[in-house]
């Protein structure tokens, strides 16, 4: 083994990222949602009537996996689609009441566990930390080019 597992920042920051994860899990769960379902709801409330293909792109998900995901929120009455005005094979997505109402909930919770991780740390910390964040996403999808 090349390198121990003591020195692989890719363990940390999957442990951290596991925890938020679950924190996530723990803060959108009485709102009947789960953290993609939150996600979508979340982007579709300041993008009203954009695309399941967009959709997916702004939540990092296949556009099958959001396929699946709109289905069951559209039979939940969470969301509503529509076909374009113009584009009548493209069909827009929209929160109804009870989607709004429900990621107003799961947002209130998500947001206390964002606000407890921030305040872990100082402002100056936070941009720090962003940037470490930023240089390691750099990096990683340089060995992930390298690989190829």
């Amino acid at each position: 083994m090349g390198m121990p597992a003591a020195d692989r920042i890719g363990i940390d920051l999957h442990l951290a990222d596991q925890e938020l994860m679950a924190a996530k899990r723990a803060a959108v769960e009485p709102a009947g949602l789960t953290v993609p379902q939150y996600a979508a709801l979340y982007v579709l409330a300041d993008s009203p009537g954009i695309s399941g293909a967009a959709l997916a792109r702004s939540c990092q998900v296949t556009p099958q996996a959001m396929a699946v995901l709109l289905k069951h929120l559209t039979g939940r009455g969470l969301v509503e689609r529509a076909p374009h005005r113009w584009h009548r094979n493209v069909l827009e997505t929209r929160l109804t009441d009870r989607g709004r109402a429900a990621l107003e909930l799961a947002d209130e919770r998500a947001t206390e566990v964002e606000q407890c991780l921030a305040d872990e740390f100082t402002e100056a910390e936070q941009e720090q930390f962003r940037a470490f964040l930023v240089r390691a996403a750099r990096a990683l999808q340089q060995a992930a080019d390298d690989l190829d």
